[in-house]
């Protein structure tokens, strides 16, 4: 082999390395953008230290994934010294181009994904991306272009593409090392090993028992500069890694949750009482309801509504010139509205089902609808405990029954009728074109289809509605004349990323509450006001991705609990600080609404000021009376009680889940 061999491979692997070195920089930048985009509205002096140390740590994290981009690059240059005669330097040159351009390309495509992401979930990358193939797919593209500049965006991606191409060419084609370098076999073939050495070090991160990108610590007391550090290609990783795990049956949450093999335990922690090991665990978590003449002699409609992307923290702009309540601001001032209360996921589909099932969402599982579940009757689902009860129930969602496999999942779960877009428009002669957006009808046509059930019944109704407005594209009916929503000072220093588009946002988000109201106007101008229970949520707070908040843990997950009772059924002494969750919601409403009935629910009833109480969302969000909290990160006595219910809820969940066999599909 020529001597002079090992010097034009050095050059390269210079090259190389300081192409890795430039796109580190590049990769700080996505991150200074996400800072920037999304940082709280005061980063408090003692924690500007903390700062320093996420970006220290995030340069860590993205170094392995540049040092895994360098790999492939790394062996090639060792085969190239040992045969030269099949990896020639000018094909060595021409590959590397491709490949590092490729790369690059493809790692900036999910840093800005991540970005995105981040912006309207507040978290980076998890398994619910690839919720996009199991999503109206043909909905998220005209969302895209509605809400959008498409054309702008690819082209943006393409120019960034091509700066990428010439970056590398460029670098590629200038000689670097000018000194012929002679070194013999035996110290070219030890500096190769050290290379190799130092590359797996870079990948690795860390000295310690786990990668870098295995065990992330946390760095700060401030949620927000906890997540500065991660990246979206580590994210996109482990989200994959989740979704596969979830889907191959090996998806273990009581072992996760610390209880394998005292599954029992939990069941005593979550019941308050001892629970012998060979115990009917199910039988333990049947509860029943209080006996009431008046309940059995009057039984009341009870009318559950899902307002889409309903968070709380925006509502403390409301003003008389930044009116985003609507008619719906008489309603929470005059009936009962739990506000320490968050989602149970930040998705739709994965707050939903734990919802309309009484459990509590599972972390990094795949939806029951997607899932070896989607054939499944629960018998604990809230629908058939007042199918028992004598109620005639009814799902009834805005948009495609298809979506997400809502109509046949559902129409298992104890509904009577599942009823969707079709169903409202039929009913009432509309024309989708006028009355829909790309997700569904308008609101104020599901509302009035819930009133028309409502006013036709002959018997007690149970009826859960899903919105869909206040949702992209942010589409509102032209006829709606909105109400001013002059933005203070205040809310211009908490809203980040494009004015116009948050503008829309707000309009629509306005426009979804003020049809809420309108619901309740009719209902309680109406002979249904003294026999309807209507309890409104939602499914999640995805504004956050476009709000900064001092306090993220207390108010990045918040959404309202407002429940209206006929005034013989208004419960006294109620604790409205109570924190809680979706799992809550129906064990509220059965003590509530139902004489002598039993359920199983994994939540509390609200209205029971001796409980303990604390809600939980799946990204390990924890709510307390002691305050907000990252899971296993309790800092007083009160949090941590919490954490271990927690805890014992999820293994609970997962064990009432696995109790169920397999039940033939049948037509809804």
């Amino acid at each position: 082999m020529q001597k002079s061999l090992f010097t034009p491979l050095l050059n390269i692997l210079a090259q190389s390395v300081l192409l890795g070195f430039l796109f580190l920089l590049i990769m700080s930048g996505f991150r200074a953008v996400l800072f920037f985009l999304f940082k709280p509205a005061e980063i408090l002096p003692a924690y500007h230290g903390d700062l320093f140390d996420a970006f220290v740590l995030g340069f860590r994290l993205d170094l392995s994934v540049v040092g895994y981009v360098l790999v492939l690059p790394l062996l090639t240059l060792i085969a190239a010294r040992l045969l030269p005669r099949y990896l020639t330097l000018p094909r060595v040159r021409r590959v590397f181009v491709l490949y590092f351009t490729v790369m690059f390309a493809a790692v900036s495509f999910f840093l800005a994904a991540d970005i995105a992401f981040f912006s309207y979930f507040s978290e980076h990358i998890t398994m619910m991306i690839f919720g996009v193939f199991d999503d109206d797919t043909a909905a998220l593209w005209a969302t895209a272009q509605e809400n959008y500049n498409m054309p702008l965006v690819g082209f943006a991606g393409v120019l960034y593409a091509a700066f990428i191409g010439w970056l590398v060419l460029r670098l590629f084609s200038r000689e670097q090392v000018k000194r012929e370098i002679f070194w013999p076999a035996l110290w070219q073939g030890l500096f190769f090993v050290l290379l190799v050495a130092a590359l797996f070090m870079a990948i690795r991160g860390t000295t310690g028992m786990y990668p870098i990108s295995k065990m992330v610590a946390d760095i700060s007391a401030d949620p927000f500069i906890n997540k500065l550090p991660q990246n979206g290609v580590h994210a996109f990783i482990r989200a994959q890694k989740d979704y596969r795990k979830s889907r191959s049956g090996n998806y273990d949450l009581i072992k996760q949750s610390g209880y394998a093999g005292r599954i029992n335990e939990a069941f005593a922690l979550h019941l308050g009482t001892d629970v012998a090991p060979d115990a009917d665990l199910k039988a333990a978590m049947v509860r029943t309801t209080p006996r009431s003449e008046t309940l059995e002699a009057n039984p009341p409609h009870v009318v559950v509504v899902m307002v889409e992307s309903f968070g709380m923290p925006i509502l403390a702009h409301q003003s008389d010139t930044f009116d985003i309540m609507g008619r719906l601001k008489e309603h929470f001032d005059e009936d009962i509205v739990f506000e320490n209360f968050i989602s149970t996921s930040n998705g739709t589909i994965v707050s939903l089902e734990p919802l309309l099932l009484n459990i509590t969402a599972r972390p990094s599982s795949i939806t029951f609808a997607q899932s070896e579940y989607m054939g499944t009757s629960f018998d604990q689902a809230a629908a058939r405990v007042y199918k028992n009860a004598g109620y005639e129930t009814s799902f009834v969602y805005g948009g495609d029954l298809s979506w997400r496999s809502v109509g046949s999942f559902f129409g298992r779960q104890g509904f009577d009728h599942v009823e969707g877009k079709a169903n409202i428009l039929s009913s009432f002669g509309l024309d989708a074109k006028n009355a829909a957006h790309d997700w569904g009808v308008f609101d104020e046509h599901s509302y009035d289809y819930v009133l028309e059930k409502l006013r036709n019944a002959t018997t007690p109704q149970f009826v859960f509605l899903l919105t869909t407005n206040n949702h992209p594209p942010y589409r509102i009916p032209d006829t709606y004349v909105s109400q001013p929503l002059e933005w203070s000072e205040a809310l211009r220093e908490q809203v980040t990323g494009d004015a116009a588009l948050a503008e829309r946002r707000l309009k629509d988000y306005a426009y979804a509450l003020d049809m809420a109201g309108r619901f309740m106007d009719a209902l309680k101008s109406s002979a249904l006001a003294e026999n309807t229970v209507v309890a409104l949520t939602a499914d999640n707070n995805t504004i956050e991705g476009i709000m900064r908040y001092e306090e993220p843990l207390e108010q990045g997950k918040r959404i309202p609990f407002y429940l209206y009772t006929p005034q013989p059924l208004r419960p006294q002494h109620v604790e409205l600080t109570q924190p809680g969750s979706h799992k809550d919601i129906f064990p509220t409403l059965y003590n509530l609404t139902l004489s002598n009935s039993s359920y199983i629910a994994v939540g509390s009833d609200l209205l029971d000021n001796e409980a303990l109480h604390c809600g939980f969302n799946d990204a390990g969000v924890i709510v307390s009376k002691a305050g907000a909290f990252k899971k296993d990160a309790p800092r007083n006595d009160g949090q941590k009680m919490c954490n271990d219910a927690y805890r014992a809820a999820l293994a609970v969940t997962e064990h009432l889940v696995r109790s169920h066999t397999l039940q033939p599909k049948v037509n809804t």
